[in-house]
Formats: C-alpha cells, sequence, structure tokens
C-alpha cells in the first residue's frame, strides 16, 4: 500500500480546511499525516485522544519525537531525565499505539548528530526506551550515508528493526543526506520530501526567517516521475510506503501530492467525509 500525505494538517490552502476541524477536513483528503506538534511538547494523551477520534478507523500517523529525545536542545524549564521523557512520550502515545493508527515514530535527528560509536550507542538505547513500536529514522549529518558508512548504517537499522527515512533534500556540505532509496523494514518505508531550496536549506541571511524559506519549493513534474519510480521500488520491497510531502513554505505541499497521487492512479477508499458535501 502506498499512503500519501502532508506534513502536519494546518495551513494548507488547496485543502480549504475550516478552523474548527482542521483534521477533520485533511483527513478527507489524505489517508496519512506527519504529525510535526509533537516534536515541539509531548501532547497531553487527552489530545491524542481527540485527534484519534476526529479521524476514520484506517487513518495513520507519523508521529516525531519530542525534539530532546533526538538531541535537539531542550527548553530552559525541560529538566526531566531523559529515561522519564521516553517514558512520558510513550505512556501519552499509548492509545495511537494500541488504536492502529501509528505507522511509525520519526526520529528525525539534527546535523550535529554524526556517526560516531558514541550516537550509534544512543540509537540502540532508543531501541531500548521506545520498546517495540515502529520506529523510522531520518539523519542530517551525511556522514551516516557517506560511502564508508551506508552499507553499515543501513545494516544496523535493519538489524534493530529501524526504518530507514529515504529523503529528498538539497545537497548541502553539512546538514543533508543523500537520496538512498533502500529498505530496512520488511513493513513499512517512508519516503520524505523537503523540497530542493538549497539556500534556504543552507540558512537564510539575518533578516529573513529560514523557516519559513527552507521548504519554499515547487516540485516539477519530471521530478515527480523520478519520486513515482523510486516510490515503486520501495513497494516492491516494503508492504507499506508513506510518501510525505515536507515542502510547504509557499504552500506547494499539497498540490504537489494531489499531483503525485493522480500520477500514481491511487484512490483512496475510507477517508473521512467532506465537510462541505454535508450541505
Amino acid at each position: 500500500m502506498i499512503q500519501i500525505g502532508l506534513t502536519g494538517w494546518m495551513d494548507h490552502p488547496i485543502l480549504h480546511t475550516q478552523s474548527k476541524h482542521k483534521l477533520v477536513d485533511y483527513a478527507s483528503h489524505f489517508p496519512i499525516v506527519e504529525l510535526d506538534a509533537s516534536f515541539y511538547a509531548i501532547p497531553s494523551q487527552e489530545r491524542i485522544l481527540h485527534w484519534l477520534k476526529q479521524t476514520p478507523d484506517n487513518f495513520q500517523f507519523i508521529a516525531k519525537a519530542y525534539g530532546p529525545m533526538t538531541q535537539h536542545a531542550r527548553r530552559p524549564d525541560e529538566s526531566r531525565p531523559l529515561k522519564d521523557l521516553f517514558a512520558t512520550f510513550s505512556k501519552h502515545f499509548r492509545p495511537m499505539v494500541d488504536s492502529g493508527k501509528l505507522t511509525a515514530f520519526l526520529f528525525q535527528f539534527p546535523p550535529y548528530f554524526t556517526c560516531v560509536r558514541e550516537n550509534v550507542r544512543y540509537l540502540r538505547q532508543i531501541r531500548t526506551l521506545m520498546g517495540d513500536v515502529p520506529i523510522a529514522v531520518e539523519f542530517r549529518h551525511p556522514s551516516w550515508l557517506s560511502p564508508d558508512y551506508a552499507t553499515e548504517t543501513l545494516q544496523f537499522l535493519q538489524h534493530y528493526h529501524l526504518i530507514h527515512v529515504v529523503v529528498d533534500q538539497p545537497q548541502t556540505p553539512h546538514n543533508s543526506v543523500p537520496l538512498v532509496a533502500a529498505v530496512t523494514h520488511e513493513k513499512q518505508s517512508i519516503l520524505r520530501l523537503h523540497g530542493r531550496n538549497y539556500d534556504g536549506w543552507i540558512g537564510a541571511d539575518d533578516s529573513q526567517d529560514w523557516r519559513q524559506v527552507r521548504t519554499l519549493y515547487q516540485y516539477s513534474p519530471d521530478e515527480l516521475n523520478n519520486f513515482k519510480d523510486i516510490t515503486l521500488t520501495l513497494a516492491d520491497a516494503s508492504e507499506n510506503v508513506a510518501v510525505i510531502f515536507n515542502n510547504n513554505s509557499g504552500g506547494h505541499a499539497g498540490p504537489n501530492a494531489k499531483e503525485f497521487q493522480a500520477l500514481l492512479g491511487i484512490q483512496y477508499e475510507g477517508l473521512a467525509f467532506r465537510q462541505l458535501d454535508l450541505f
């Protein structure tokens, strides 16, 4: 199965989502979403239960791990031991895991998480702390998928039943990895598409908000055709493939995802009813 979705369900103009039920509206278009709010703070269990109630039975979430769990900087008021953070995160998300609506927890590591022995040990620790839930790993430092370490990295991920996230992004010197269309988990593959805005990815100047320009990119038909080939290759080696469009600084993720769905000739069943269709 190939599932196409976007990062977040807010602020996608093409979807015409309404403020009171944006997730419901989103779920009438796509069968999967990447939950990025959990990167900034661990959602309450009540909020997670609310999201589950708002979505159809077969809807799926890719939930980002809380930032400190991937060695991103902590908030000034965040002083809990790492083990407690993992325990709280797992407890809050237990209903999503039990519901069958979780595709994977996405551990997106920062560019300074390099391929060294200490960080390899940390990946093992994550698997221990998280138990047997599905975990996807996305690197940002090129050393992990360099010619010297790519084979060992992929073998390591496969051994620990970790999903290798295939990434399309600008090939900057120190904060990106090459697109390696490899499968490390027989049940799930993930392809994340960040756009190819080199200047935005490498860092905007002081007068700009880099978060607003990093994913400012619209994929061309030729580029989408290339992703079609990659997606079908992944689908040959894993039961499910999730394709997540994150190129939304300019609102391009939604249109590109719709184009890609048409390109693959996919019609999704079991989506939520569109609110406008009820009147």
